[in-house]
């Protein structure tokens, strides 16, 4: 599950992606489909449950230890992935120096990057905004001629939501577009006891699987398509072979659905369409993932229980 989010623009694009992961051995939706608006707003209630403790443990570190890293490295120039609503950008901003320095937020949708600008803009009036709209999952995730050095900054464990040969490509993309003076901060959830990873995404008022299914309800409103969201159940659990929590609605009726301009899909009584993955690191799995994108750790910062990881990367020597 990502930190922050926004829905990806509807077109041509969407209904083709849709069509085709629906159309898989293993039917899937990809999660950027989740956050409308409503699933914004769920997921902002999600990252406050006793049960789901990313956010509030990323933040905790990050207020730790952020001036520390900055202060080593005098960024000109901050550059975050998936930025979405920019909440924690601010402990960083916050530790760079005020001269001089630059901003570039990088998501999927421009009109949500202008909002997360003007008002970080407002707050900090002697910053240079550069809004970059790009799919990271797909295309260059660091824009050219950036200020030197950098950092580029991936939090929210939203690493997790892509397999190792999608997460492995979007590090090397990152990779390219840095010096041996920058710096890379990822944030990863880690491996920890299934009981404590499952309450996760499966909190005991339900908003998890609240917004689980919304995903439907988007594809509804956005597609046009006739999924009866009722027919559906959230369904999360942790594949310990695959180091991941799988996110899926399983279909308590088998049904047919309609979506214009594609087609029919068929899904059976007890299929499942997967809605999410949210890969679970250690140190033994982060360094060889880093070594293939040419990047190696700098420094591995945990909390108290082990249970989250802040890492900052260079490039590999």
């Amino acid at each position: 599950m990502r930190d922050d989010g926004v829905l990806a623009s509807v077109g041509d694009d969407m209904l083709t992606d849709v069509w085709a992961s629906l159309n898989r051995p293993q039917k899937e939706l990809s999660p950027k489909y989740f956050y409308d608006e409503r699933g914004s707003q769920l997921f902002d209630e999600i990252t406050r449950l006793p049960e789901y403790y990313p956010t509030r443990t990323e933040r905790m570190l990050l207020k730790a230890h952020a001036k520390e890293w900055l202060a080593a490295q005098k960024p000109r120039a901050l550059i975050e992935l998936g930025a979405g609503s920019a909440d924690k950008t601010r402990i960083l901003l916050d530790a760079m120096p005020r001269e001089g320095s630059w901003y570039i937020p990088i998501d999927i949708s421009m009109t949500y990057l202008v909002e997360v600008a003007s008002n970080i803009g407002s707050e900090y009036p002697h910053l240079r905004i550069l809004c970059v709209e790009s799919d990271i999952s797909r295309g260059p995730v660091v824009p050219p001629d950036m200020p030197k050095p950098s950092v580029i900054a991936f939090l929210g464990s939203t690493i997790g939501n892509f397999d190792p040969r999608s997460a492995a490509r979007l590090l090397s993309r990152v990779r390219r577009a840095m010096t041996s003076d920058d710096r890379f901060i990822l944030g990863v959830d880690l491996v920890k006891e299934t009981r404590v990873l499952e309450a996760a995404y499966n909190d005991s008022r339900g908003v998890t699987a609240e917004f689980n299914l919304n995903v439907l309800r988007v594809l509804n409103r956005e597609l046009g398509a006739d999924f009866d969201v009722r027919s559906f159940a959230h369904h999360a659990f942790f594949n310990r072979a695959a180091s991941r929590i799988e996110m899926h609605l399983l279909a308590k009726q088998s049904q047919v659905v309609m979506i214009p301009g594609a087609g029919e899909i068929t899904v059976e009584e007890g299929e499942s369409i997967r809605t999410e993955i949210s890969c679970k690191y250690t140190r033994a799995s982060v360094e060889p993932m880093f070594a293939g994108a040419g990047l190696e750790i700098a420094s591995w910062t945990t909390d108290a229980s082990g249970w989250y990881a802040l890492t900052t990367a260079r490039l590999r020597k």
